[in-house]
């Protein structure tokens, strides 16, 4: 006999206490901790529990009885369905202070770190249209919103997954992420596919032909576009990315690539180039750089561009140092420091990266820089750091997962004098701060507005040697290659 399950209650005029984890607030109800999308510190509202944790409750606000004087009106009509801009309803300034509290909880709860005042968040110069990269996804199972949410004979859209929803995309009609003319781009794209009366992929039943398409520009007014299926049909392919080329000639490279695969990532596929020069490029102060399609390169070029500015002057470089650039990608930090100092040795995962790096020395006439392709856990042993030389300075720029707790070991046995630690998951990088804590002291915590209106922050920090006394063996001189 099937038990009932139990109703999951519903907590009535709950003040909303603070901004969490993921984009969503925190309510309490007695010792019970409640996280809540979509709402602002200072609503007071009725929650419906949604779902239960062992440590926690998620719930939805089915009712307000009090909005918050930080609000300000979403301008996206898609705000509160889409997981992207989650936290549009709260004005700049708060913004501002939930991402800079965020820093800090992290470095105290997680970390348990000794460290200097944390620096003012720098905002970002754009607050809207800051994105150089969007990812879409087409799908069979479209969301259909409003009231009446009957299934139609075509159920195909084009857009981002729905929080927690895997088989689900909200088909975007304007995103105010990508300067134009991105959304013109995948709405065009979209009509075209349809017409080909061909099916979007079925995330439940892993079939269908259209999977993902992604759009990537710079601000040098070039454009990338990837379109990603599930078959390999080339005819069909060829006529979808002429009819994007003809519509829009700026696009000046168009690529597909035929995943099979379950999943969607197609780091691991052939990027196949149909038409055009097969990379894009972007300038950051007075370098060039050309960017493969699935290589790493900020967001937001602005805004890191003044990250990589201020990390320059804050590590005091003197123009003798060896630095180790870990997690290169393209380059970017690499070339940005090699002017400054005797020799940079970059290490980066994705070989293609790394020959988007090498080339990008050459392109801008730089010759003291070396790159490595491979996991830096595995590469940077101490027999590499023998032969290329133990570095004066670190500068690390890990993904969201952070470092590998074997990176970290080896940063302590290279014993550079220097470390910045670049980190777009405060929560990893108080973590991995902590292994290095009883070597380095903590001279600079600096956020950044990277992502408007996310609950996202990047966060430098500059750390140095607690004892600048220890003698390591020389570097030894290396060509960029």
């Amino acid at each position: 006999m099937n038990r009932k399950k139990k109703p999951l209650p519903l907590f009535e005029q709950v003040p909303i206490l603070d901004a969490g984890s993921e984009g969503k607030a925190v309510a309490r109800v007695g010792e019970l901790v409640i996280f809540v999308p979509y709402v602002a510190p200072g609503d007071v509202v009725d929650i419906q529990v949604v779902r239960k944790k062992k440590a926690y409750l998620e719930g939805r606000a089915v009712r307000y009885h009090q909005y918050s004087d930080k609000r300000v009106t979403p301008f996206c009509t898609h705000f509160g369905l889409c997981g992207g801009c989650k936290w549009q309803h709260l004005d700049d300034d708060h913004q501002l202070h939930y991402k800079h509290k965020q820093v800090k909880d992290a470095f105290d709860r997680i970390g348990k770190l000794q460290y200097p005042l944390i620096q003012a968040i720098i905002p970002s110069e754009n607050k809207r249209y800051y994105r150089n990269k969007l990812e879409y996804t087409f799908s069979a199972r479209r969301w259909l919103e409003g009231e009446h949410k009957e299934e139609t004979p075509d159920m195909r859209g084009l857009g981002f997954h729905l929080p927690q929803l895997f088989d689900r995309v909200l088909d975007i009609r304007e995103c105010y992420l990508q300067p134009a003319p991105s959304d013109a781009i995948r709405l065009f794209a979209r009509e075209v596919c349809l017409e080909t009366g061909l099916p979007f992929y079925d995330a439940r039943t892993n079939q269908g032909f259209f999977r993902n398409l992604w759009i990537r520009n710079s601000n040098q007014g070039d454009w990338l576009v990837i379109l990603v299926t599930g078959e390999r049909n080339e005819p069909v392919i060829r006529r979808v990315l002429d009819r994007i080329g003809e519509k829009f000639p700026m696009v000046n490279s168009l690529m597909y690539v035929v995943n099979e695969k379950v999943n969607d990532s197609i780091a691991d596929q052939e990027v196949v180039l149909y038409k055009g020069k097969g990379w894009l490029e972007e300038k950051m102060d007075d370098l060039l750089f050309r960017i493969g399609p699935q290589s790493f390169f900020q967001v937001n070029t602005a805004q890191a561009l003044s990250m990589y500015q201020l990390c320059a002057e804050r590590l005091e470089l003197l123009g003798n140092e060896l630095v180790y650039d870990l997690y290169t990608g393209t380059g970017t930090i690499a070339s940005f420091i090699a002017r400054k100092v005797r020799q940079v040795i970059g290490i980066e995962y994705a070989t293609d990266a790394v020959k988007d790096a090498a080339g990008n020395c050459r392109m801008n006439g730089i010759e003291n820089v070396l790159f490595f392709a491979g996991d830096i856990a595995d590469l940077m042993t101490d027999d590499f750091l023998r032969t290329h030389g133990y570095p004066d300075v670190v500068i690390t720029d890990p993904p969201r997962a952070g470092m590998h707790e074997k990176v970290v070991q080896q940063l302590l046995k290279a014993a550079p004098a220097k470390i910045a630690y670049i980190s777009c998951n405060p929560a990893t990088q108080a973590r991995d701060l902590a292994m290095l804590a009883g070597q380095y002291e903590i001279t600079l915590v600096q956020p950044f507005d990277m992502f408007p209106h996310t609950h996202h922050v990047e966060c430098l920090v500059i750390l140095e040697r607690r004892n600048p006394s220890i003698t390591l063996p020389p570097a030894e001189e290396a060509a960029c290659q």
